[in-house]
């Protein structure tokens, strides 16, 4: 089986990478740049922007799976760029399963796409795409998850998956930011509920998609829908990030704002970066405030049901080999 891997570089695009490579797959990845990684574990890369449909549609060539990851993610950014990366990129990935006759499509989507500000407690994958979002992100992943989702067909099988909050050895987003701004002084908790939110470690993550590929075929059980997936283990959000902190030695998150504040703050900080035109990401958006002041974790058992998928490694494992990893780096 040929695999190509969008964004085959980045964290989970690697991480699936290796283990379809593990599962004897040819594998090919799909990024903006080269990856001195890939090209020692002999991958053979394609470099491209997924918004422009003729590199993509090159590299899809001989293909018999697509793992659609890559994405723009963040928290600030314009909504042209977003939608270019996650909507536009997506629909050429589409096209290019439709050109060379591609059955299989599975696409890294978001938890976020359902989020409305509420607590979400145990929901499953019944819970709607939410009406109103207050960051590009959410919104262009939702739709580029329901272009995926539309496309399922008798001769393409598509299925979404929505792994929320990835994190492990090697993660270039997550665990970098709590670990900077943990150094820096500038973590606050924000409100005083205990809410619970799901993460999932980046082997389990990527074993996630692998798996989903394996059982994925026009008509088959998940073809045509979406999926939560997570370590099935939600903790209070300050615990988890107290968690991160301590793999590398610093101590715990004690000051806090009122969720009012931050939220207002975030509003304020938007406003003046859009007006003045400045790119780097403000301090706080409304949507992290939200984020990090309501609870949302999910009910993961249609994932197992469906195609077989079990959290191996748990976050007491996970951190310890966070740990150690950080440790080697020094």
């Amino acid at each position: 089986m040929r695999a190509l891997v969008t964004g085959g570089g980045g964290f989970l695009g690697s991480a699936i990478a290796r283990q379809l490579k593990a599962q004897g797959f040819e594998v090919i990845s799909f990024s903006r740049h080269p990856h001195p990684h890939l090209k020692a574990s002999g991958i053979p890369q394609f470099q491209g922007s997924l918004e422009d449909r003729e590199p993509i549609i090159e590299a899809t060539r001989g293909c018999d799976i697509i793992f659609n990851v890559a994405a723009k993610a963040g928290i600030w950014g314009s909504y042209e760029s977003y939608h270019a990366a996650n909507v536009t990129g997506t629909r050429n990935v589409l096209d290019a399963c439709r050109v060379h006759g591609i059955t299989r499509l599975v696409h890294t989507s978001s938890p976020s796409v359902v989020f409305d500000g509420t607590d979400m407690e145990g929901v499953d994958e019944s819970v709607p795409i939410a009406s109103h979002f207050v960051s590009h992100y959410p919104k262009t992943k939702a739709m580029a998850e329901q272009l995926v989702l539309d496309a399922n067909s008798p001769t393409l099988a598509t299925t979404a998956l929505r792994p929320h909050l990835i994190w492990g050895p090697g993660d270039n987003h997550l665990v970098p930011r709590i670990l900077e701004k943990g150094r820096k002084g500038q973590l606050k908790r924000i409100g005083s509920r205990p809410c619970k939110v799901d993460s999932v470690y980046i082997d389990n993550a990527a074993e996630a998609h692998v798996l989903a590929a394996n059982r994925l075929q026009p008509g088959s059980p998940n073809a045509g829908k979406a999926y939560f997936i997570s370590n099935g283990e939600p903790l209070p959000v300050w615990d988890l990030v107290n968690a991160i902190l301590a793999c590398d030695s610093q101590p715990p998150v004690k000051g806090s704002v009122p969720t009012w504040l931050a939220y207002g703050a975030g509003a304020f900080l938007e406003f003046v970066h859009g007006a003045f035109g400045i790119t780097r990401e403000p301090r706080m958006t409304r949507f992290v405030a939200k984020e990090l002041s309501s609870a949302h974790w999910f009910d993961i058992s249609a994932s197992e049901k469906d195609f077989g998928y079990r959290p191996r490694i748990s976050i007491e494992e996970g951190l310890a080999r966070l740990k150690a990893s950080l440790q080697s780096q020094g």
